[in-house]
């Protein structure tokens, strides 16, 4: 990259980590940092709502916790009621239970005339008719459902939801959410816009956290970034979010003297009856990717077909099955085109009858070229994950969670509730990087390093789209990306390609040839963002920070 840092997601235990060190080795007193959330606090709930404050009724109440997240909340609360701003304040409990930097910044509150209340449990009418409804209850250190109180607040907060003269925001990031897998503990608050403080938490780049946290910036209150002399693995680069320009700086250079050979070929082994437009897919992809040369290796049977498909790709009719899919005989044929080519991707639509699972097996055993694999190609390893350990080439795994389930031995549901984890399973068992398709893709290393994709919509969820990705994945290794990072990126420009499309037809009806058709729009766009160099917060000095993960 040229020097545009991707951004550093934080899980709860890297949180409390930084917020030790920052206090304990640097010497920042808990009760500035505090201060300092307070402020930063004020000032997002001026920049989303200071007009609408400003009409007769409105006012900010801020529903505070007995943690941090509520001394924030005080905090707030003393400069919006100096600032002339009409203010109440909300108490889970009884104030008597505060400790610490919370307990002082409650009585700093008070001393200036904060109105303090205590929540009652049971029915309670609106909390607010006009204004900011502050979430100050939970932030990262919540591991288990609300209840009683607590649920009921919440409850009451939800209960605002879609009035239009309210304005739901979330300190950290909404109470009830996991800050590590974005899955609900039990209730959990439906916010506008998220503050979220010292670092991003990962929880607000995954589903449903993501869409609960609504739009987020990010707080710089003074927590270091980063602990001197730790190792890689205990750092907040194992798991980061990119930028435009930072997925722009990520994709191959296109050289202007560059020619077909200059660009990579790829050979792509896909294909059986019935399923001929997925190997198409997957080749045109491949080539509209960017990649200098594309052979499609498919079943003798379907070979004339599959170039009336894709004219653009060379073919090479193989040995089928009486049913025409791939067959094991084949293998010898395969890795002769292999070792001419820079790259291999097999698995979309060759189907799961037994030669053709031979014949993937095989190749991948006994082929040292990078190999991307997906799909059907992902079934002939179930169970045999370790096995792709063994390979001397870079291995590409693009499973969505159904396909992880079974190749972890688990449920989808499962898989999802803690999307990175799976992710992060499946490459250290297999040594391969993986590519964890759905909401929030999350391209992992065996080493523990994670990227999470913030593009794509529900418009990608149409058969082939995962075809495509796969021809996208090889041709940006064939091009010269590194495993991860061309898994990071190419998740980046499929979502991206899917979202250009959204924003002018909607997020339905997309067909899986019109997003190969719109790669290379997306990718010159993300180019020239790279070739910029700049963030999405330009160069204005700010202690609140965009963050793109939604």
């Amino acid at each position: 990259m040229t020097g545009t840092a991707a951004w550093s997601l934080a899980s709860a235990a890297r949180m409390q980590a930084l917020d030790r060190f920052t206090i304990e080795r640097l010497g920042v007193p808990g009760k500035i940092l505090m201060e300092n959330a307070g402020r930063a606090l004020v000032d997002f709930i001026l920049g989303h709502a200071e007009e609408g404050l400003a009409s007769r009724g409105a006012e900010v109440v801020l529903a505070c916790g007995p943690g941090n997240n509520g001394g924030d909340g005080f905090v707030a609360a003393r400069h919006l009621t100096q600032l002339g701003v009409a203010v109440r304040v909300v108490l889970l409990a009884d104030p008597s239970g505060l400790k610490g930097e919370a307990a002082a910044h409650h009585e700093m509150a008070m001393a200036v005339g904060v109105p303090m209340e205590v929540a009652q449990s049971g029915e309670g009418g609106p909390l607010l008719r006009r204004g900011v409804l502050v979430d100050a209850l939970f932030g990262t250190g919540l591991t288990r459902p609300l209840e009683g109180r607590a649920a009921h607040l919440v409850e009451r907060i939800n209960a605002l939801a879609d009035t239009p003269e309210i304005v739901v925001i979330a300190v950290d990031l909404p109470s009830g959410i996991d800050a590590d897998t974005g899955q609900p503990l039990g209730l959990a608050v439906a916010a506008d816009a998220t503050l979220t403080l010292g670092a991003p938490k990962i929880g607000l780049t995954l589903e449903p956290g993501r869409s609960l946290a609504g739009r987020v910036c990010v707080g710089k209150i003074g927590i270091a970034d980063a602990i001197p002399g730790e190792l890689p693995e205990e750092g907040a680069a194992a798991a980061q979010l990119w930028s435009p320009a930072q997925a722009g700086d990520a994709l191959p250079p296109r050289p202007t003297a560059g020619h077909k050979g200059t660009f990579g070929h790829l050979l792509v082994v896909a294909g059986s009856e019935g399923m001929s437009g997925a190997a198409a897919l997957a080749a045109t992809s491949a080539l509209r990717s960017g990649a200098g040369l594309v052979t499609l290796g498919c079943p003798a049977g379907l070979n004339d077909v599959i170039e009336a498909q894709c004219s653009e790709a060379m073919t090479v009719p193989l040995p089928e099955t009486p049913g025409r899919a791939l067959a094991a005989e084949g293998l010898e044929a395969v890795r002769g085109l292999a070792a001419e080519r820079d790259a291999v991707a097999m698995g979309p639509g060759v189907g799961r009858r037994r030669e053709t699972t031979e014949l993937l097996r095989g190749l991948a055993a006994r082929v040292d070229k990078p190999l991307v694999i997906d799909a059907d190609g992902l079934a002939a390893f179930e169970g045999l994950l370790d096995t792709l350990k063994d390979r001397s080439a870079p291995t590409v795994l693009t499973p969505h969670p159904g396909e992880a389930a079974r190749l972890l031995g688990s449920g989808a549901e499962e898989v999802n509730r803690d999307r990175v984890g799976a992710a992060r399973e499946l490459a250290f068992l297999s040594g391969s990087v993986v590519l964890l398709k759905g909401a929030a893709t999350v391209a992992a290393s065996p080493d523990g390093r994670v990227i999470i994709n913030p593009t794509g919509g529900p418009n990608l969820a149409t058969g082939g789209s995962g075809d495509v990705l796969t021809g996208l994945v090889g041709a940006l290794v064939v091009q010269g990306s590194a495993g991860l990072e061309a898994a990071a990126v190419a998740a980046y420009v499929h979502g991206r390609a899917g979202d250009r499309i959204a924003a002018k037809r909607g997020d339905g009806g997309l067909l899986a040839g019109e997003l190969a058709e719109e790669l290379p729009a997306a990718m010159q766009e993300l180019r020239d963002r790279g070739r910029e160099g700049a963030e999405e917060n330009g160069s204005r000095p700010s202690t609140l920070l965009a963050f793109p993960g939604t």
